[in-house]
């Protein structure tokens, strides 16, 4: 494989298949694009990059909808959803789960008590003030964000909290299913 002679770097072209740079594409997709988008950004030809969307649509990655004369792929959102969960209870005990819920409350309570306000709308709304310098609308930028990803975050980690006991009894149930098979 060749560098390119500018920075050293190779690209994407040359480094990946047409169908793996299709599936890259595919996994940073938020919202419906189309196949000619889709074979675009990912530098494939539109037949390669059709081909490849049927096969992800096959698999449960995307979903294929119809918009006003043209297919258009996105996310599956639930899909999405439950692997977020599923990646939280995976890789969390209970207790850190539950840790990380106090702590995201902890920082909400503390800049709803900084900002003297009770949601990040309202701080949002203190940005037209005229009188703030720079750098406190860069800070309250800063944290509405973080308040955002903080709802976002515990909106998750209470989801994987209630599924937490439903998804380790599955699992012992797989163990048990499979201890009977081995025997």
């Amino acid at each position: 494989m060749s560098e390119s002679p500018r920075n050293g770097v190779q690209s994407w072209t040359e480094s990946m298949s047409a169908r793996d740079r299709i599936r890259a594409v595919v996994e940073t997709l938020r919202e419906p694009w189309s196949v000619n988008w889709i074979s675009e950004q990912a530098d494939a030809a539109w037949s390669t990059t059709n081909d490849e969307l049927q096969d992800v649509v096959d698999q449960g990655q995307l979903r294929r909808v119809e918009a006003s004369e043209t297919t258009r792929y996105q996310p599956d959102y639930t899909r999405l959803l439950f692997e977020e969960i599923r990646t939280l209870i995976d890789e969390n005990t209970r207790e850190e789960l539950r840790n990380e819920l106090a702590a995201i409350t902890e920082e909400i309570e503390e800049w709803q008590a900084t900002y003297d306000v009770e949601t990040w709308e309202e701080i949002e709304q203190s940005l037209a003030d005229g009188d703030l310098a720079s750098a406190e609308l860069h800070e309250r930028r800063e944290v509405i964000t973080r308040w955002e990803e903080n709802l976002e975050d515990r909106r998750l980690i209470k989801h994987a909290l209630a599924l937490y006991s439903d998804v380790e009894a599955a699992r012992e149930q797989m163990m048990d299913v499979a201890d009977r098979a081995i025997r």
